[in-house]
Parts: structure tokens; C-alpha cells; sequence
């Protein structure tokens, strides 16, 4: 790309953006989620608290609704509850990114923000005729919006096809950055590197190993301590569906283990899934100022069209979500308090029985809502019972607790538009808590206290929305019933 300057690939970029936004159907776009004016966005990279303001970057096509060369985009906010678009933060300019600035990640360095993240390079040094090496990028800047690219810090082995998505992180003087990697005998791993400037690097170990032969790569790897524990948060590339699990084209997940710098990661636990939903992929964390651990996802998919290209804009982030983990080893999930802010009127029903194949409406005409259901399984019989997402011209999804199955689930069948099916997650315990998050195009639910999350996007066809309790063939009890109209996320809105 000799003669090219990220300044002008930036300016053009922002150009596009804004005429795909000029022409951007809104019916689906987010009130309460990230997502970029127009144009296609994919994984969360960079997710970082810098010169007082939260920033979340992410991948970004600004030339159209599906995946193309990516750029960082960006969004940012003071308190993680207004956030404001931002000017598209990295733009491909170099030999080494000219097909993308791919994932990666930010650390803060005294007065500056620096990201790393995966671009390309000639395997011959001439062109493509042999193919491409993954190698790791540097970028620095003083206001976490206007960067100078540093170039390549890391090349990974000659004889990998995959070694990308950098997640960096610092313990006292030492930094260290995982890769997620496709080994040489073909089996997903993730690399452990380090050093003492954050410039030059060397491996450490191979960190983490898949065991299960069909994960050929392991993509947006984040290594991060919960307590006297550590997680690595990973999505397997290769493993076919099994059961209730690893039923998307991508999937994601983690294993939580003992660490310490220097050594091996021993895992305490087999993979798990971070989200049973349809439409959840390439978590990243980052600690906030006050010590939480705080995660987004990507809601979206590559391996069949979204119903909101047609509208000029394709993908969004999950609500940010605050991890904790629990005794039982397993990670807790939860909207960030923050969240709870953006409640603008609340309809709250008290205690409710509904009748056996009865149905009561709990709120009428909503674009986004947070809901809270509590439901003592004992104390009724229905074989299914929840929520319905209705509009009034005829379409539907279900959010319901299914009593032969012991699962939560979230059902499109009727959606109107976009992928059908369900996606479904096990509960435990005697007391059914559940927490919707309901946007224009998407819905997350958060069981109980976060242990299980079923996260997808839901195109309803065009029509009034109504939140409605159901009970089917038996009898529900709500202690809880509540319902609270959230406003906007945006600035201005």
C-alpha cells in the first residue's frame, strides 16, 4: 500500500459510513447495544478505561453490511451508561495490514493507550503466490482516538497457518500477550508470550491445549483472574454440535484453571460454554477502575445472512456484563450496575398466577425493556412457562423455562424475519430467576445469578411489541413480575 496514509484511508472510511447511515433502516438498530453507525461490526478489541473514559473498539467494515477489509471502530463513554460514536480509530495503510486490522487488544502505558493487533505478511516477501503469515501489530496514542502505527512486534513460526488476536495484559514490570493458534499437528492452542517493554517479545510456553481433537484453532483467546483463579475464554474452531453445545457456526466458551507468572495452567474445569445463545462470539474483558471484570461479546454471524444488512448496518455487541466466579467454579455473568440507569418507567405486576393455557400482558408497546421474572418451580405445574415477545401483526419469540427439558430457552421459530430454531440452557435449583434484556433486534437472558446466559439476535416483523407472561398445559406462579422501559444508549437520543 506504498503512498497510502491511514489518514486518508480514515477520511474515506468515515465518508462511507456516513452515507450507508444516511440510508439506515432503524426498526432493528439498537436503543441499549453497541453497534456502529452503518456498515458491518464483528468482534469487541480494545476494551479499555483511558483518559477517564471507557472505550470498547471493534471490527468494523465501513463500506457495507457485510464482512469486508477491517477497520477498529469506536465508541466511548464516561460512565459506561452514554456512549458517544467516535471517529474509526485504525484504517488498513500498511504492507503488513492491507487486507485488515484485524483483533487485538489495549493496554494502558503510563500517558499513552496501546493496542496490538493481527495483520499479514507476504509468506515469499513479494506477493500472495505463496500465501500469508499472521504476524502481531502496534499502535500508540495520547487521546485513545487518533493513532501512529508502529508496525510488526511479533512473528509468529513460519509453519502455522493461524496465529492471531492478540490479548495483552500486564503483572508488575512483565508484560504478556496470548495468541490463539493452530499448531503444527493441527490442534488449537493458545501461546503465551512476554516482555519487558511491551516492544520486544519472546514465547513462553503453549499455555493451553484443547483436548478435544476437532478444535483446530482456538480465535480471541483473554487469559484474566477471577478471584484465586484463572480463565481462559476461547471459541474452538472444528468441534461439530453436541447436544444442547457448540451448536452455532462459532462458538465460545472458557475453562477456568490455576496459574501463576512463570508457570503452567492447570485446568480445574472441562470447556464451557460462555453463552448458549444463537448469536454470541469473541468475548473480551477488561478490569474497570474499581477492579470488576467487565466482558462484551459479539452478537452476529458469518455463516448466514443477517436480516439488518438490508437496513445498511450488521452486527452489535452484547450490554456489558461484570464476571464473578462462583464455587462451583463456573463463571457469573451479569448486566454491569450501570445498566440499571437506563430504566425510564417500570410496570411491576406483583405476584401473578397465570391459568393453565392463560396468558397476562405484562408490557404493552415496548422497544426496549429489562425484565425481571422469579418463578417457584413447585409451586405450579405448567410444562412450559415464561415470556412471549409479541407483535401485533402476528410474529413472536418465546423466552420459556421447558420443565421436560430442565432448560431455558429462547425460541425464533415465529420471528418473522431471520435464522429460526432455539437455543437453550440448563437450570438448576427449585427457583426460577430470570433477567431479559429485550432490545429492537436482540434478546439476552441471564439465569439466575448469571451461571447460564442464552444470548440471540431476534428480527420481529414490523408491528407493535408486547411483553406477555404464559403458562402452557399446567399452572405458573410469578413472585416477580417486572418490567422497565429502558431509553437510549446514545448520546442525543
Amino acid at each position: 500500500m506504498t503512498g497510502v496514509t491511514m489518514e486518508a484511508e480514515l477520511a474515506r472510511a468515515e465518508r462511507a459510513v456516513a452515507e450507508l447511515a444516511a440510508g439506515r433502516g432503524d426498526r432493528w438498530y439498537p436503543l441499549v447495544h453497541i453497534a456502529a453507525d452503518a456498515g458491518w461490526i464483528n468482534d469487541p478489541n480494545g476494551l479499555c478505561h483511558f483518559a477517564g473514559r471507557y472505550h470498547v473498539y471493534f471490527q468494523h467494515h465501513p463500506y457495507g453490511a457485510q464482512w469486508g477489509p477491517m477497520h477498529w471502530g469506536h465508541v466511548s463513554s464516561e460512565d459506561m451508561v452514554t456512549w458517544r460514536h467516535e471517529p474509526i480509530a485504525l484504517a488498513p495503510s500498511l504492507q503488513e495490514d492491507r487486507d485488515g486490522v484485524f483483533s487485538g487488544s489495549a493496554i494502558v502505558d503510563g500517558d499513552d493507550l496501546v493496542v496490538f493487533y493481527t495483520g499479514h505478511r507476504w509468506r515469499n516477501g513479494v506477493d500472495e503466490d505463496d500465501g500469508n503469515l499472521q504476524v502481531q501489530c502496534v499502535a500508540r496514542s495520547g487521546d485513545g482516538t487518533t493513532f501512529v502505527k508502529e508496525g510488526v512486534v511479533v512473528t509468529g513460526p513460519p509453519e502455522l497457518p493461524h496465529f492471531r488476536d492478540p490479548k495483552v495484559w500486564r503483572i508488575g514490570d512483565t508484560w504478556y500477550m496470548v495468541f490463539g493458534v493452530c499448531s503444527a499437528d493441527e490442534r488449537g492452542e493458545v501461546w503465551l508470550y512476554t516482555s519487558t517493554d511491551g516492544a520486544a517479545w519472546e514465547f513462553d510456553r503453549v499455555v493451553f491445549r484443547d483436548p478435544d481433537p476437532e478444535a483446530f484453532m482456538l480465535e480471541c483467546p483473554d487469559m484474566f483472574p477471577l478471584g484465586d483463579k484463572w480463565v481462559i475464554v476461547y471459541c474452538p474452531m472444528g468441534p461439530k454440535p453436541r447436544g444442547y453445545g457448540l451448536r452455532n457456526g462459532h462458538n465460545a466458551g472458557y475453562v477456568v484453571g490455576d496459574w501463576e507468572p512463570g508457570g503452567d495452567f492447570v485446568p480445574l474445569t472441562g470447556f464451557r460454554p460462555a453463552d448458549w445463545g444463537g448469536n454470541y462470539y469473541a468475548p473480551q474483558s477488561f478490569e474497570a477502575p474499581d477492579g470488576r471484570r467487565i466482558a462484551y461479546g459479539w452478537m452476529g454471524g458469518f455463516d448466514h445472512p443477517i436480516a439488518s444488512m438490508r437496513d445498511s448496518w450488521c452486527g452489535q455487541l452484547t450490554v456489558p456484563r461484570e464476571l464473578g466466579l462462583g464455587a462451583d467454579l463456573r463463571v457469573r455473568s451479569l448486566p454491569v450496575r450501570e445498566f440499571a440507569q437506563l430504566r425510564t418507567g417500570t410496570v411491576d405486576l406483583g405476584e401473578v398466577t397465570i391459568g393453565r393455557d392463560e396468558e397476562v400482558t405484562l408490557m404493552p408497546g415496548l422497544d426496549a425493556a429489562d425484565i425481571e421474572l422469579t418463578v417457584p418451580l413447585a409451586d405450579g405445574d405448567a410444562e412450559r412457562l415464561g415470556m412471549v415477545l409479541r407483535t401485533d401483526t402476528g410474529n413472536e419469540i418465546v423466552i420459556a423455562y421447558d420443565d421436560q427439558a430442565g432448560r431455558v430457552l429462547i425460541d425464533r421459530r415465529r420471528a418473522g424475519y431471520g435464522e429460526r430454531g432455539y437455543r437453550a440452557a440448563p437450570v438448576d435449583g427449585p427457583v426460577l430467576e430470570l433477567r431479559i434484556v429485550v432490545d429492537r433486534g436482540s434478546v439476552e437472558v441471564f439465569v439466575g445469578d448469571g451461571a447460564e446466559c442464552v444470548s440471540s439476535l431476534v428480527f420481529l416483523g414490523e408491528g407493535v411489541r408486547s411483553a406477555v407472561l404464559f403458562a402452557e398445559s399446567g399452572t405458573a406462579r410469578f413472585t416477580r413480575a417486572v418490567a422497565h422501559r429502558l431509553g437510549s444508549i446514545w448520546e442525543g437520543v
